[in-house]
């Protein structure tokens, strides 16, 4: 009953957090991922790019408030054109969204490890068992005090997106990578106001992808602030920022100071990191999507039937 009364009285004082059930203006600009797929490192990159003060941990929340963190009552005052985070499956009402994508082999390989920072899962739960968990959708079931919902889903082979109603639930799960990236794909790919990038595009062309969202955004910047914003968002740099900042930024300032939140930042880093039944795990879920999108599976996945792929598409 306390519980009950003091989540009312948060909500009425706009002090809850949104998550899902924020309140959405025409001109918001969303940088949306999968979690663990580059939104941190897209966020300073667009922070670099807009503003002429070096972006860190201490102050990214102000340049690009996470809808996770921040009460509904300070993301409603926000100045607006605002740029926000968020990691939610599709919500048709995001009129203008920068979507990150990234090799989900990748992807749950370091979904493994900022959970074991997180200390939501023991370090007895292996790899593969973790892996088992993302691919049915089970690991940010419940990010925060966020409840069960479903989500936007792709229906395999059927190319029919079906998205549930808002209805009068607290926000919702993120999905499975498969659910979430198809969702948004299926419903806005080639669509105005929707900008698709690839993790591994920004590794390989930062200068490339950074123009392209530049553009975007409707933002002229010449070379030099281009490379500026890059130089002061690359990994290295923000390994370092990490280092005296870790314990001032919301989300990691209570987590295990002993890994790190920036990791390797590279592409492919599952070929060593993952053992191969979970790779191919990953692989019989969501092979033509991931195919789509340039990653190719390590094994032919679709002529495998697991436990796992039942599902999770």
């Amino acid at each position: 009953m306390i519980d009950e009364l003091r989540r009312a009285s948060q909500y009425l004082l706009g002090l809850n957090i949104p998550g899902r059930l924020l309140s959405i203006y025409p001109d918001d600009t969303f940088i949306v991922s999968y979690p663990r797929s580059g939104n941190t490192w897209m966020r300073f990159l667009v922070a670099n790019l807009l503003h002429s003060e070096a972006v860190t941990f201490r102050n990214i929340e102000q340049f690009i408030p996470d809808i996770y963190i921040h009460s509904r009552r300070y993301l409603k005052n926000l100045p607006r054109p605002r740029i926000l985070k968020s990691h939610e499956y599709l919500d048709l009402r995001y009129s203008k969204v920068i979507y990150i994508v990234r090799d989900p082999r990748d992807t749950a390989l370091s979904s493994y490890y900022f959970h074991l920072k997180q200390r939501q899962i023991s370090e007895s739960l292996t790899i593969e068992e973790y892996v088992g968990q993302f691919v049915g959708g089970l690991v940010w079931s419940n990010y925060g005090s966020w409840g069960q919902n479903i989500g936007s889903w792709l229906v395999a082979r059927g190319s029919r997106v079906y998205v549930p109603p808002l209805g009068n639930s607290m926000t919702g799960i993120f999905g499975s990578w498969g659910k979430n990236v198809s969702g948004w794909l299926a419903a806005r790919m080639g669509s105005p106001g929707f900008l698709l990038v690839r993790y591994e595009d920004m590794i390989a062309s930062p200068a490339v992808e950074l123009a392209r969202v530049a553009r975007f955004l409707n933002v002229d910047c010449s070379a030099e602030v281009l490379n500026r914003a890059i130089e002061r968002s690359s990994a290295g740099h923000m390994r370092r920022l990490e280092e005296k900042e870790s314990r001032l930024w919301e989300l990691t300032k209570s987590t295990r100071q002993d890994m790190p939140f920036v990791r390797e930042a590279k592409a492919g880093g599952w070929r060593t990191g993952l053992p191969a039944s979970s790779v191919l795990a990953i692989e019989s879920a969501w092979e033509p999507v991931m195919r789509m999108l340039g990653y190719e599976p390590a094994v032919q996945a679709c002529s495998v039937v697991t436990h796992l792929s039942g599902g999770s598409f």
